[in-house]
């Protein structure tokens, strides 16, 4: 299943989520650029956990600020582009509801616990971690808690058969979380190894989830 569009228009225009999607755009730009540098880029600006959590490093920046810097890296265009296409059509209700500022802050928190998720859970792991997955991830959490009804148009891929077909977001993300859940569980073996950080997705989803209502304002302030 790939969504593609919700239908869940809103009434603002999303800055923050097009500066963001921007940010995240124009870093992977720069990382292509580089050429034969990206693979010592990734290693002087993603999170290696065993960095954080010992306080030492040789990157070119305090170890913990990687933390949001690793938030802005991609490992390719397939990664960059499935977490850019959820994060436009999830993130902009999310913006729409808190504020172009506060969506901005709650983006880098979900980031942040779904990094500290992987840390410690991989203490040993010298692999940096990359991705805006763990920060769109909360965005996730937190629609499925917000619009849980809302019908997101998705295209379903059965063999040969291409339909689309619109499912509660309940469902599509439901599923998405069951799948993360399911994957770290397997892979927790090898998550100092490398691949995907599932837990950090998990993390992200459920700081997004459960902290969502707390970053609402009590009025309604579109920055």
């Amino acid at each position: 299943m790939i969504p593609y569009k919700d239908d869940n228009p809103i009434n603002i225009i999303p800055f923050s989520t097009i500066l963001i999607i921007s940010l995240n755009m124009l870093v992977f730009i720069m990382q292509l650029l580089s050429g034969e540098d990206s693979r010592s880029i990734v290693y002087s600006y993603g999170a290696i956990p065993q960095n954080i959590i010992g306080f030492q490093s040789n990157q070119p920046i305090p170890a913990s600020l990687t933390i949001f810097t690793s938030m802005f890296m991609h490992g390719g265009l397939f990664h960059i582009a499935w977490n850019m296409l959820y994060f436009w059509i999830f993130g902009n209700n999310i913006e729409e509801r808190l504020g172009h500022i506060r969506f901005i802050l709650f983006y880098l928190f979900c980031g942040v616990v779904a990094a500290l998720s992987h840390i410690l859970l991989s203490p040993d792991s010298n692999v940096p971690m990359i991705g805006a997955s763990g920060a769109v991830s909360g965005m996730l959490g937190a629609y499925i808690l917000l619009f849980p009804t809302s019908q997101v148009r998705t295209i379903v891929l059965l063999g040969f058969y291409v339909t689309v077909v619109r499912i509660p977001a309940l469902i599509v993300i439901g599923i998405w979380a069951i799948i993360q859940v399911v994957s770290g569980l397997l892979s927790q073996g090898n998550a100092a190894q490398g691949g995907i950080a599932f837990f950090a997705h998990v993390g992200g989803f459920v700081a997004g989830l459960f902290t969502i209502k707390l970053w609402q304002p009590r009025r309604s302030n579109k920055w």
